[in-house]
Formats: C-alpha cells, structure tokens, sequence
C-alpha cells in the first residue's frame, strides 16, 4: 500500500515532507512489534498514527484499544490496565480483567503516557520487558503477548531527567519514535484540511460550504492554531453553522477565532525571534529553580549565623570570614535575635569579629516540653483539625490523641 493509498483510507490530508516522513516511518514499522513512541503536540493526531499501525500489522484482526493514561485517577490505573483481584481494594465485589488482558495478541494505544504514576510505569516495564504483569491484589504472574503504542505531547526526557518519568521505560518506549508536525509547521496544508472540513459540515447541515477571500486565507494560514487539527476542525465546524456570508474576508474570519490567542500569534507562529510554547516552558522552570536556590541560599545563611551564635570563637577561627574582603568591609551594629531570646550585637572591621552576648536567657531542654510545644503549635496551624496537625507532625491520628490525653491538652 503506498503512501497516498493510506492517506485516503486513513483521511490524511497534506503533502508536507515531514507529515509524509512520519507516515513513512509508521508504516516501515508497522509490521514488527517493536514499541513505538507517538511525539506531539495536543491535537495533531496521534491516535490516527497508532491505528495506522496497528491496521498494518499481523495483529489487525485482533483487538485494539485507546488509553489516555491522563484521564484515569491514579488510584485505579493499575486496575484498568492489569486488573483485581476480588477484595483488593474497597470496591472490588468482584475480579476483573484488565486491558492487558482483553486485549492480548492485540494493540494498545496509551495516550499521554507521560501523565502515567511512576508505580504503574514499572509494571508497564515489567511488560515490555518480559511479557508478564499481576494483578492488583495478586501474586500470580500472568503473561500477555500486547503491543504497546505510547504517545505524548511532552518531551518525555525532560521528565525522566526531572525524576517524573522512569529513564528506563523512556528508551524502551522510544525504540521508533515518530513526531507529528503541528498545524503551523504544515502552513500549505492548512487551506486543504479547512476546505476538507467545511465541505463535510456543509453536507451534515445541509448548506452551503463557506469559502475564504484572499486576506481570510492569509490569516488562516498565519494563525499559530495552539490546538492544531482539532482546533481548525472545531473552528470550520463554528463558521458553517454561525457564518451568514458565504464568503469570508480577513476581519469576518477572525471573528470566529479566539482572540487571546490571535494576539499572541506573531510571537508563537514560528520563525525568527518566534518563541514556543516549549521555551515558555523551559523558563518557568529555570523561574521555579532560581527560586528554589534562593530558599537553599536563605537556610544555608541562617544556619551560619545561628552557628556563630552558639559558638563565637569560629568567625576568629575561619579564615573564610577574616580573608573575605566584601565580609571586612562590613561595619555595622546589627540586632540578631534567636529563638533562644539572647541578643547579639555583631561588630566587623578592620578585619576583626566580636559577638556581644546582652542577655542569657535559659532554655528548657526537656524533650516532654517541646513535644508539648510542638503539639500545641501543629493545632493552633490546623485550627483544631486533628489529621492536619498529626499530619504535619508525622505522626499518626492515633498517637497524637494519646499525646493529647497524655498531655492534658484541651483541643
């Protein structure tokens, strides 16, 4: 079957170079069980290329199924995919079969892969590598022969890297990776598919299809579509129901378009000094980390001056503080006030450090009266909710009643 045949049988509409390379690469492929890697971004059809898969493969006459891993809660996942045992979880009135069990001999499509729990991702593992899998509240090893189909539209090594994305299973998902192109990237295709859709609504509406002038086209073309073939369908579909004119000039056709995302459309359409979504990303988690460094810099800060108080004699002792010339240059008369309520004057220069203790106010070490302390602290930051507070403490509802009895504490 060559590649125009399946472009019709599948209702594929393009000609750009790297949605033919990915097709390409699909059908090269569907004829083995190797496990393959669907990249791209949201709306561009990736379950279209699972099906194209499995269609030409030795397993199409056995069963194939769709599963967005993003829409299942994380505590039933693991039932969804390899199923219970009776009993094994409150709700479990009876066994039940799993998908990689229905579907063995077959197909398995696991959309947004990434959205995964890391737990259910080691048993997904276990089945690539060794065909076996148990069910939840089982011991029993079963085996299944499935072929699984992973897609995602995050980079999935940024999120093994991250720790939120097992390293192991990436590569083994990613023995052939295929990446969709977005709508933007397929600038000459997007007139054909707008055709396409229009035609199709016109006929389920029974009227007549809308065409576009040359300024509508320009703008439909130059429009970056963040929800690419979904959105331009979504978007023909609004313009064949609500449009009266039958021809659309540029301002008529950017009416019906989200204006948010219009306005940002010469920043995201690709290009020079074009900036993705990917990049917008990538700088909030750089923000996310500057801010997480800053935190570590203020502990690491308030750790040494607590130091210095309990023991004065180490700012003499460290050459780091008597050779650190921004540290000499500092001359001034600063309040530090403790939790052990001493107050200590600090006084810098001329390469000398003197710590003035004004008052010594002792402390009660009694380890009875900081749990108390704690306790109480953890129920006044709870209002009174006992969980919250045991929670925050770290240790269980049970015991922290028992320190409250214990205690005489009235909460």
């Amino acid at each position: 079957m060559d590649l125009q045949q399946i472009k019709n049988r599948f209702a594929i509409i393009g000609n750009t170079p790297s949605l033919n390379h990915a097709l390409n690469i699909a059908t090269q492929v569907a004829n083995t069980d190797l496990s393959v890697l669907i990249n791209g971004e949201s709306g561009v059809g990736k379950e279209v290329f699972s099906q194209i898969i499995h269609a030409l493969s030795a397993r199409k006459h056995n069963s194939f199924i769709a599963v967005n891993c993003g829409a299942i809660p994380e505590g039933t996942i693991d039932s969804e995919l390899f199923g219970h045992e009776k009993g094994s979880f409150t709700g479990a009135v009876d066994s039940r079969k799993g998908y990689f069990e229905t579907v063995n001999g077959g197909t398995i499509f696991l959309d947004e892969i990434g959205e995964m729990p890391l737990g259910t991702q080691a048993r997904l593992l276990r089945v690539l590598e060794a065909g076996e899998y148990i069910r939840v509240g089982s011991s029993k090893v079963q085996k299944t022969d499935v072929r699984v189909i992973a897609a995602t539209n995050k980079e999935l090594i940024e999120s093994a890297q991250s720790g939120r994305f097992r390293e192991d299973l990436y590569y083994r998902l990613n023995t052939v990776p295929i990446r969709v192109p977005s709508l933007r990237d397929r600038k000459e295709d997007i007139p054909l598919l707008f055709r396409k859709f229009v035609s199709d609504f016109s006929d389920k509406y029974k009227s007549t299809p809308v065409q576009l002038d040359e300024e509508a086209k320009n703008v439909l073309i130059n429009y970056p579509w963040p929800g690419n073939v979904r959105e331009l369908k979504n978007i023909a579909e609004q313009i064949s129901v609500l449009s009266t004119d039958k021809i659309l000039n540029g301002n008529k056709l950017k009416s019906f378009l989200p204006e948010h995302n219009y306005s940002r459309m010469p920043m995201l359409a690709g290009g020079a000094g074009g900036v993705s979504q990917t990049e917008f990303a990538n700088e909030r988690e750089i923000l996310y980390k500057l801010f997480f460094d800053m935190k570590k810099d203020v502990n690491e800060l308030k750790k040494m001056f607590f130091d210095i108080l309990q023991n004065p004699s180490v700012v003499q002792r460290n050459p780091a503080f008597n050779n650190d010339s921004s540290f000499n240059e500092i001359n001034t008369h600063q309040n530090v006030l403790p939790n052990n309520n001493q107050s200590v004057i600090l006084h810098q220069g001329n390469n000398t450090t003197q710590i003035h203790q004004h008052e010594d106010v002792e402390e009660s070490l009694s380890i009875v009266d900081k749990e108390k302390e704690l306790i109480l602290k953890a129920l006044k930051k709870h209002r009174g909710k006992r969980k919250d507070a045991s929670l925050d403490l770290g240790i269980s509802e049970r015991t922290l009643y028992r320190k409250l009895k214990e205690y005489d504490i009235e909460d």
